[in-house]
């Protein structure tokens, strides 16, 4: 069985005082059977760390450049997030799709970056509203995954992590359904299968979209889905640790 991964994306939000207080709520209430990642903004990686300790709470980053070390101004290269102790990183998050225009190819060569780099990438992929609308869901989900499947080969893909977040979810307070989140994720296990089906055995796939402690237990009983990426919802304390405690029991169960 798959462990369930949760992971908070802070995305540009905190301050130093009240992320202190935010880590001190979530190393007090740190969930077992559940793998906790918490994603910060770059400038407070090194402080979380620190105040995360001995706890089992795992780091990670928002994004990377995939280039080495060079005249890169406001770039962060894989090799500097590994030394901050970060374990994980984001990898193709639609907002650095739409807003900063990145590309497939671009995406595939931050998650290869990554492991080379010792870092596990969380590739993110999904579709816009009109793209659903249009039947195009399927269509564009899985050829973000094949442009990473063709840099790193099943093998790589499977040393990461996949998070299935349809755009038109993301911070809108609307949720895809248990169903409509099942299908996608089943898609892309299978799509996977085809070239690696032991790796997609294993692969956790993530769903993300406006996840809270309302919707969280429904899709956490999806076969398919193996924990959440949280957005808004992990910024307080008491809510993320709830998301947590419901896919703990959804592994029990």
């Amino acid at each position: 069985m798959r462990k369930p991964l949760i992971a908070g994306n802070w995305k540009m939000n905190g301050t130093k005082d009240g992320i202190t207080d935010l880590v001190t709520i979530l190393v007090a209430g740190e969930v077992n059977n559940v793998d906790m990642l918490v994603i910060p903004p770059f400038v407070y990686l090194e402080q979380v760390g620190r105040e995360l300790g001995e706890s089992g709470i795992r780091l990670g980053a928002q994004n990377v450049d995939w280039r080495a070390q060079g005249a890169l101004t406001g770039e962060i290269e894989a090799s500097m997030l590994k030394e901050v102790g970060c374990e994980l990183c984001l990898t193709g998050h639609s907002e650095r799709r739409q807003l900063f225009a990145e590309t497939d190819d671009q995406v595939a060569c931050k998650f290869k970056a990554c492991l080379e780099h010792d870092v596990t990438p969380i590739l993110c992929v999904g579709e816009t509203l009109q793209q659903r609308q249009a039947g195009q869901t399927m269509e564009v989900v899985l050829r973000q995954v094949r442009s990473v499947m063709e840099a790193v080969g099943p093998a790589g893909i499977g040393q990461g992590i996949v998070a299935y977040e349809p755009v038109w979810a993301i911070g809108t307070g609307e949720s895809a359904s248990p169903e409509q989140a099942e299908e996608v994720h089943g898609n892309i296990r299978q799509a996977i299968a085809r070239d690696g089906p032991a790796t997609a055995e294993k692969l956790r796939i993530l769903y993300g979209g406006s996840v809270n402690s309302e919707n969280a237990a429904e899709l956490f009983r999806m076969e398919d889905i193996d924990g959440a990426l949280v957005g808004g919802a992990s910024l307080i304390g008491k809510e993320f640790l709830t998301i947590c405690e419901l896919a703990a029991r959804g592994m029990e169960n």
